[in-house]
Formats: C-alpha cells, structure tokens, sequence
C-alpha cells in the first residue's frame, strides 16, 4: 500500500520514487496506490478505482475514462 507518495515531499523526491515504481512493479510485485495527483497515479496505474464518500464511484482501465469524468466521480457530480 502506497498512500499519498506526493504528499509533503519534495518534487525531486517524488519524481525519484514515480521513476522507480515501473522497476518494481514490472518484477512481478503487485501495490495499491492512493494518491490525489491524479495525473501521476493513472500514468502510473494500469487500473483505478476513484472512491467519493466511501463508495466506488468510477472503476476501470485510465485511459477508459476522460478527465471530466473522473473529476465528477471523485467530486460526486
């Protein structure tokens, strides 16, 4: 479980670990992502779950969706 990678981390830091994600990842090992840099997490991801309130509002491949739509399913509108 990777949770909020961007949060309070300099921008360095950040693109460093991002770079080292596809090493990892590609080596078999699987890892949930939660992160709110929407643009780092679906080019990083081959699969998204966006979640409002609790629930599962939108769940698919990233490049399934266009920006409106997973902005209004994470903002419920």
């Amino acid at each position: 479980l990777l949770d909020e990678l961007s949060l309070g981390l300099a921008p360095i830091v950040i693109r460093d670990i991002y770079a080292m994600l596809p090493r990892i990842l590609g080596n078999g090992m699987s890892a949930i992502l939660v992160e709110q840099d929407v643009t780092r997490a679906l080019d990083t991801s081959d699969h998204f779950l966006c979640m409002q309130e609790g629930h599962v509002s939108l769940e698919g491949a990233p490049k399934s969706f266009s920006r409106e739509q997973i902005s209004a399913a994470y903002f419920g509108l």
